[in-house]
């Protein structure tokens, strides 16, 4: 596989893995102790840190795409593994 190819497919792996990681670690300002700000909706995140989303989406997207290249290179999971259709694979 191209190396552009593997960069395309970790920024896609990280691009979906923000989606996974953004709704853990938050608190509203309830849980948080904190007075509610006028103005904003009450399931608004008290604080927000992109250091911290960005930290922890690289680190889910970088073993998600170490598990996606090692059954890349391996083969664990091919068409025919998830092919039930074939009735030549039919147990």
């Amino acid at each position: 596989m191209r190396w552009t190819s593997m960069l395309a497919i970790y920024i896609l792996f990280w691009s979906f893995s923000v989606f996974l990681v953004l709704p853990f670690g938050v608190k509203t300002s309830a849980e948080a102790g904190a007075e509610h700000v006028p103005g904003t909706a009450e399931s608004s995140p008290h604080e927000f840190s992109l250091k911290k989303v960005v930290v922890r989406t690289t680190i889910v997207a970088t073993l998600l795409y170490a598990l996606f290249m090692a059954n890349y290179e391996f083969g664990w999971v091919n068409t025919q593994t998830l092919d039930y259709a074939d009735a030549a694979n039919a147990v």
